[in-house]
């Protein structure tokens, strides 16, 4: 289900190419896809939970891209930029999901091959 949501979306992107996408919008994705992954490598080796990664991740990213654009509205500029804040979510949304798609995969071989270990131990103790 999910490679086929991840196919679904780069479709739909590839196809969507009449929008103009600024240096400093790319920048904010970049970032956000930064942090995201760092923190998501973070917390999968201490808790070894894809689902808290995941959602620990990108709300760091998100906190992130909202907390710089609250600053530079309140403090530098005066105006708050709804499109850098939700580039720095989607950049984190993309990396987080992607770590997620391969340590999913992960688990799921760890579980076949204990599957096979507990099959084989029945097996050996049954005889």
């Amino acid at each position: 289900m999910k490679t086929l949501l991840t196919f679904l979306t780069i479709s739909i992107m590839g196809v969507s190419n009449a929008q103009f996408v600024s240096e400093d919008d790319m920048l904010h994705t970049a970032i956000g896809a930064g942090i995201s992954a760092t923190s998501y490598t973070l917390i999968y080796a201490k808790t070894k939970n894809s689902k808290k990664a995941f959602w620990y991740s990108l709300g760091l990213s998100t906190l992130a891209g909202l907390s710089k654009e609250i600053y530079d509205g309140c403090i530098i500029t005066g105006k708050f930029d709804t499109g850098e804040a939700l580039s720095t979510a989607v950049g984190g949304f993309v990396a987080s999901y992607t770590l997620n798609i391969f340590t999913g995969k992960q688990k799921r071989k760890q579980r076949k091959v204990n599957k096979k270990k507990r099959e084989e131990e029945i097996v050996l103790v049954s005889h």
